[in-house]
C-alpha cells in the first residue's frame, strides 16, 4: 500500500483527494496546507508520493518540490495544478515533479498517475 502526502491550501481539495485515494488502496498518511508544510512533514512521515498543489501561501508548491528533492533525490512528488499554469507545470517538471495533474482532476487520470509510481 502506498503512502500519501497530501499538499493543497484547499481543505475541500485534500479531502477530494483522500477519498479517492482511499477509496482506491492508498494510504494517505498527512496532509499539508502549504510548502514549508509540506517539507516539514515530508521529513517526518517519509511519504511513498506526494500529491502537491503549485499555488499555496506561505511556500509554493514549486519551491517546496525543490527543496524536498535536496533533502531526498528520490522523492516522487506529483504536481496537482489549475489550468493556465502551463509555466509552472514546466519548472515543476524541469525540477524534479514525476508527473502532474490538471484541476478539475478525474479519478481515473488521478489513480492513473500514482499508480504508474
Amino acid at each position: 500500500m502506498k503512502r500519501i502526502l497530501i499538499v493543497d491550501d484547499a481543505c475541500f481539495m485534500r479531502l477530494s483527494l483522500k477519498r479517492i485515494l482511499e477509496d482506491n488502496g492508498f494510504k494517505v498518511v498527512g496532509e499539508a496546507g502549504n510548502g514549508l508544510e509540506a517539507i516539514s512533514q515530508y521529513n517526518i512521515l517519509k511519504p511513498d508520493i506526494v500529491t502537491m498543489d503549485i499555488t499555496m501561501p506561505v511556500m509554493d508548491g514549486v519551491e517546496a518540490l525543490i527543496e524536498i528533492k535536496k533533502r531526498d533525490p528520490a522523492a516522487k512528488v506529483v504536481m496537482i495544478s489549475a489550468l493556465g499554469q502551463e509555466s509552472w507545470v514546466k519548472k515543476a517538471v524541469m525540477s524534479g515533479a514525476k508527473g502532474f495533474v490538471i484541476k478539475p482532476y478525474k479519478e481515473e487520470y488521478v489513480l492513473d498517475t500514482l499508480n504508474k509510481l
